[in-house]
């Protein structure tokens, strides 16, 4: 049984006056950690200790401060089984998606490091005679990173990586849901020998740590991952001191099949894309266009296999899926699906709410759907995928873009012309092409509409933590 604790000014904090709150498999429902309910009291004092840092830190050499992250990565790899198994416990994952998460997240500390010689600023050509123009590129001061429960060890390198490595500090509130693996985190960074103040982490609620986060004056960059919800009560908490914001918030990706597609090759990464992590994932292909041609193919490829996917508690067996993160989750993508009936819709496979105990759902097709569902406007956040059809390009186009998010988008077609065209009217920040929804740590993670702010990865995702100063020299007449 893990006790969670915070981690600020360099020290493990036990907060043993606070609510406790219970953290469950939810595979098996047994509790497998106690956290609690943090204060603001508790989050300001994280707060000042991160800005105490802030000064010393920043005027750390760049590749020094990248050393740090290097030797985080180190330790992940030493410690990856173990992580591999706290992400299953938390989050019910696949073996195979946690291992992936560990060891991609230290491959990504190590990746960011490498920015410290890389990062830069300008010399900008002046109109007046002995002057220079100069743009810097400085650190923010403190940040803050409020984390998800889905890829919760993962986007605690993608918050703080940049951060760090570009002279700011941070704190962050792992999600209730999945404290252990941000604790197991800590301890590997404590271990490094980082500053005190330079990394906080902070538990607690989103209403009271994460609005805090948010809202205190000396925050200078809040940066969440979560839903579109949360996403607007950050962003007015923010509003308070105008303080920058980063959103990465909920998706509704179409996928696009047309009729010249490999339809072997889509079906299954329409699947990939779909199951992943049970569905739980911002980019998953959550709603399918195929066109009328390859109708009936196509979907009684993609049944078959979609009835064939596995699910079950992934610590006891190789199965395609694990649990839903709780109850909530597994009731609500029920709703969504009964609703589809309900409206009209048809369903293929899957769509059972099991008896057993954990929060499982079936891979679940729904065909004869129309752009006006919630099940193809809403975002389902579970192995759920409903189906429409199309004639034209064109009338494809105004379908998927018919969404209020804008995160991902995918198409399935050998002809560059099409694609192209699809390229140039979709209205999303990432389009994936004949391959599954899954992003590379040196693209930009980043969408538009009520997807969100600003963005992560890459030289577009360091320079997040950075502003601008310019600097106009006169250096004096002839």
């Amino acid at each position: 049984m893990y006790q969670i604790k915070d981690y600020v000014n360099g020290e493990f904090v036990e907060r043993t006056d606070l609510e406790i709150v219970n953290v469950l498999n939810p595979a098996t429902e047994e509790i497998i950690a106690h956290t609690y309910n943090g204060t603001k009291n508790y989050t300001q004092q994280a707060i000042q200790c991160a800005k105490e840092a802030q000064k010393a830190w920043s005027e750390t050499p760049a590749i020094e401060r990248a050393q740090y992250l290097k030797k985080i990565a180190k330790g992940i790899r030493e410690r990856g089984e173990e992580l591999t198994e706290i992400i299953i416990k938390e989050g019910g994952k696949t073996r195979e998606l946690a291992s992936t998460e560990v060891y991609f997240t230290a491959d990504y500390l190590e990746y960011m490091a490498e920015w410290a010689r890389r990062y830069e600023g300008e010399i900008i050509q002046s109109d007046r005679k002995n002057e220079h123009i100069l743009l810097y590129k400085k650190p923010l001061g403190v940040t803050s990173g409020i984390l998800p429960w889905n890829f919760p060890f993962f986007l605690v390198a993608r918050k703080m990586a940049p951060a760090l490595v570009t002279g700011n500090t941070i704190i962050m509130k792992p999600s209730e849901e999945t404290p252990i693996n941000a604790y197991i985190f800590t301890e590997i960074l404590d271990t490094v020998g980082l500053p005190s103040g330079v990394f906080n982490l902070v538990n607690g609620s989103g209403e009271i740590v994460g609005d805090e986060l948010a809202r205190n004056k000396d925050i200078e960059l809040v940066s969440i991952t979560g839903s579109e919800d949360a996403g607007k009560k950050v962003m007015e908490a923010a509003s308070t001191n105008i303080t920058k914001v980063n959103l990465e918030l909920g998706g509704k990706a179409p996928a696009i099949v047309l009729e010249d597609a490999d339809i072997d090759k889509a079906v299954q990464y329409v699947i990939d894309s779909r199951i992943i992590n049970t569905g739980q994932v911002c980019n998953c292909v959550e709603r399918l266009y195929v066109q009328k041609s390859i109708e009936e193919q196509f979907i009684e490829k993609l049944v078959q296999k979609m009835s064939s996917v596995t699910y079950g508690n992934t610590l006891d067996g190789d199965y395609d899926m694990g649990p839903l993160i709780n109850k909530k989750a597994q009731e609500n993508v029920h709703r969504h699906v009964q609703r589809a009936i309900k409206d009209g819709a048809i369903l293929e496979c899957g769509g059972e709410l099991p008896n057993d105990k954990g929060s499982f759902y079936p891979a679940t097709v729904i065909t004869n759907c129309t752009n006006d569902m919630d099940i193809v406007q809403e975002e389902v956040f579970g192995p759920v995928l409903p189906i429409v059809t199309f004639e034209t390009i064109d009338e494809v186009i105004s379908l998927a873009n018919d969404s209020k998010y804008g995160l991902t988008s995918s198409i399935y077609s050998n002809d560059n012309k099409k694609i192209f065209k699809l390229v140039d009217n979709l209205e999303f920040g990432e389009t994936y092409i004949n391959r599954e929804n899954f992003e590379a740590m040196q693209g930009f993670h980043a969408g538009i509409k009520n997807s969100g702010i600003g963005g992560a990865d890459g030289k577009h995702g360091l320079e997040e933590y950075l502003h601008t100063h310019i600097v106009y020299m006169n250096i004096g007449a002839d």
